[in-house]
């Protein structure tokens, strides 16, 4: 079948594995690296030839494969084949640490795992209860001849029967408490969510999409990828993400698309400019989190338009893109959406807002943000029923998230409920954090908790209780966090409040939220990390305060200021 130029009804599909059946005979670029390229066609076949190899590995019970790689060929491939054998693609984060990882395979039941070398070595050494004869080393030439040769994609499909309704896809995300949930996604929601990316946001046949996040997340799948195998666009993968890069693979490959998250952004427009810069095929992209300075920043510098927007792997999608949006906004409202007290279950008042964005009225108009028609829409958590209660109450999908609606019907985003913060476009469990620094000799006890970050979503601070906190070694403290191996990449603070006895409750639990409250309005001692890991901290002192009060300013941010002093 060619590739649609209409977004004729008739030509889509229910289901991702007829997607990829729609792509044989396809020889237009598919798949696109910097070392090779497959036509459509061979993408489908090379993805027939995993599925084949998947059957014959799984055993009786779930069929679920886990994929433990960076955004490689063999990513999409094992795509491609869980989706015409109606199996299971788990996607594992590499950034987890070891004890995480270990417990999230185990529990999405994978029984095989798709990995590299590195990966291979570190999942045989954890306890998953996969077989190591299943970890499956795609660097290993063994890997390579115990694939089948010839495989007829539309007989693999046929013989797995209905495929809509099969558990296609368990993306980690994060929840409203504690660590992140396997969030369940059927082949037939994805194709829907494809189609309606397709709509919202432009996707052409002759798009060239440059796929830079990660594809175990749902922003390189559901925004970029399967909307692309839809249409018959060319994906062009590269690893991983790199802001000194990214120009050069732009021009590469030819690329008019991408997908990003805030932090991304900044990192790109941090590189040195060249006059030359807007020199490119680059036309748009979509993702979220990026300060609506940097959103024109960007355009100015690479002649390419960012588009923001709100939504989740679970399937809430808050609001629908709206040209006139004011800065900061997500855009209209989507019917059935509204701002509800969880307490009360009425909805919020109608936030207003002063000349610089503040909300005059915070306490009565900010709430969670909850789709009253979406409850359909979410598949549920895998093995995790407490959790799936708590996100469908009375019959309404409730997001986790706080927002509020302007005077003129505009949504927006107004921060994250429970004990997860979103630093770098990548929700972090502050408890991974706060077990870590407990493990600190002078440290007496411990709290993490988000706060506003100066350009998009959270910075993560911390604060720690210890005998003598002007004694305590700076430099030695950040020796301790870069040794923690299982703190992982977005779980170092940025700030870190020293103290010599932090707010306690009568049982002897921290209160977080005085401290969250709190934030860096405080008279303790702080510590700053900037920039790049390794960690080093310095003094929080009066010019550095007033160098990160800059850096809201800025960025257009100074009515979070007043969240956090």
């Amino acid at each position: 079948m060619k590739p649609v130029d209409t977004l004729d009804v008739s030509q889509r599909r229910a289901d991702i594995a007829s997607m990829f059946l729609d792509r044989l005979g396809d020889e237009k670029p598919g798949l696109r690296t910097r070392d090779a390229q497959w036509t459509w066609d061979e993408v489908v076949r090379e993805a027939a030839r995993r599925g084949a190899l998947g059957k014959t590995l799984l055993t009786d019970g779930p069929a679920h494969i886990g994929v433990l790689l960076d955004n490689v060929p063999e990513f999409a491939f094992w795509l491609g084949g869980a989706a015409l054998t109606g199996a299971t693609i788990v996607g594992i984060n590499p950034t987890r640490d070891d004890a995480t990882m270990a417990e999230e395979i185990a529990h999405t039941d994978c029984q095989v795992i798709v990995t590299d070398t590195v990966g291979a070595a570190r999942v045989a050494a954890l306890d998953t209860g996969v077989a190591q004869t299943n970890i499956l080393n795609i660097d290993d030439p063994t890997y390579q001849r115990s694939l089948p040769e010839h495989v007829d994609p539309r007989e693999l499909a046929t013989a797995s029967g209905e495929l809509g309704s099969s558990l296609y896809l368990l993306l980690f995300t994060s929840g409203t408490t504690g660590r992140s949930k396997a969030v369940i996604c059927s082949q037939r929601r994805l194709a829907m969510v494809s189609y309606a990316a397709i709509d919202k946001f432009g996707h052409r046949p002759d798009d060239v999409d440059y796929c830079c996040m990660p594809m175990f997340h749902g922003n390189a799948l559901m925004a970029l990828w399967f909307p692309a195998l839809a249409n018959g666009a060319t994906i062009c993968q590269t690893p991983k993400f790199s802001a000194s890069g990214f120009l050069d693979d732009i021009r590469f490959f030819g690329a008019t698309f991408f997908t990003y998250v805030g932090k991304a952004v900044a990192h790109i427009l941090a590189t040195p400019e060249a006059p030359d810069d807007a020199d490119n095929t680059l036309v748009r992209a979509f993702g979220t989190e990026a300060s609506p300075e940097d959103q024109a920043r960007f355009a100015e510098r690479f002649g390419a338009t960012l588009s923001e927007g709100y939504g989740s792997s679970e399937g809430g999608v808050m609001a629908g893109k709206a040209a006139d949006a004011p800065e900061g906004a997500l855009g209209r409202p989507n019917p059935g959406v509204a701002i509800v007290d969880p307490t009360t279950m009425q909805d919020r008042a109608v936030a207003r807002l002063d000349a610089t964005g503040l909300v005059l009225n915070a306490e009565e108009a900010i709430g969670e943000m909850v789709d009253k028609y979406a409850s359909a829409k979410f598949e549920g958590y895998y093995k995790d029923e407490a959790a799936d209660a708590e996100r469908v109450r009375n019959g309404w999908y409730w997001s986790g998230d706080l927002g509020y609606i302007d005077e003129a019907g505009y949504l927006y985003f107004a921060g994250r409920r429970g004990d997860w913060v979103r630093v770098d476009g990548e929700n972090t469990s502050t408890l991974v954090t706060e077990r870590v620094l407990r493990r600190h000799p002078q440290v007496l006890a411990a709290a993490a908790f988000g706060q506003p970050d100066a350009r998009s979503g959270d910075m993560l601070m911390a604060a720690i209780e210890v005998a003598d906190p002007e004694r305590f070694d700076a430099a030695e403290f950040a020796e301790f966090i870069n040794a923690q191996a299982d703190l992982g990449r977005k779980g170092a603070p940025r700030l870190v409040r020293i103290s010599a006895g932090l707010p306690m409750t009568g049982s002897n639990k921290i209160i977080k939220t005085q401290l969250r409250e709190e934030g860096w309005s405080t008279d303790e001692r702080i510590l700053q990390w900037v920039g790049r890991p390794p960690v080093a901290y310095r003094e929080f002192d009066q010019t550095a305060r007033t160098e990160l009060i800059g850096e809201f300013r800025t960025h257009n941010r100074t009515r979070l200021l007043r969240q956090i002093g």
